[in-house]
């Protein structure tokens, strides 16, 4: 019976500790910082079993299909999917060095997830890192899946093709801004 008044006890004591850590303000969420080590291991493992469990949706059948996989690269030129994971020949924006966790080399990435998971990821995002939800942000299915299409081929892309598929791609407008605030 002791021991298990010291465990509740040890337990009630990390829980107080937790909470002064946490709500006092000591533990620094600056994005200029780095996590510790546990911090990093935890959100990666979550995200994981996360990405892993809710994804679930089918392709469609043409994923390897030339003209969706090149619609998919405009998309994502698009969509502002360069602005942190960079391309075929572009560099990613300065600012995503300043992402704490920084976005992937998808080049490194997209080989070890299933195309369901990438439409996951595209179309729900990733809390906590920067990844929007581009579902949330009005793609639809189809153009989810037409990058998710060019992301799996994205490792072996030229930068000479990407440059070439992408040449059409037009930058949405910016939507317009309301009456009475500032431009």
């Amino acid at each position: 019976m002791r021991l298990f008044a010291l465990i509740g006890f040890l337990a009630v004591c990390a829980a107080i500790a937790a909470a002064v850590l946490f709500f006092g303000g000591f533990y620094n969420v600056a994005a200029s910082n780095d996590n510790p080590p546990a911090v990093d291991w935890v959100l990666v493992h979550v995200r994981q079993a996360s990405i892993a469990k809710h994804a679930d949706a089918t392709p469609p059948s043409n994923l390897n299909d030339a003209a969706f996989i090149q619609s998919g690269a405009r998309a994502f030129a698009q969509r502002g999917c360069t602005s942190c994971h960079g391309g075929p020949g572009v560099a990613w924006e300065k600012f995503a060095d300043g992402l704490n966790p920084g976005p992937p080399d998808l080049k490194d990435e997209v080989p070890e997830l299933k195309p369901a998971e990438l439409f996951w990821v595209v179309k729900n995002g990733i809390g906590m890192t920067g990844m929007p939800s581009f579902g949330a942000a009005g793609l639809n299915d189809q153009e989810i899946w037409s990058i998710v299409a060019f992301l799996r081929k994205l490792p072996i892309i030229s930068e000479a093709d990407y440059k070439t598929w992408t040449a059409s791609a037009v930058t949405p407008p910016a939507p317009p801004t309301p009456a009475g605030a500032a431009p």
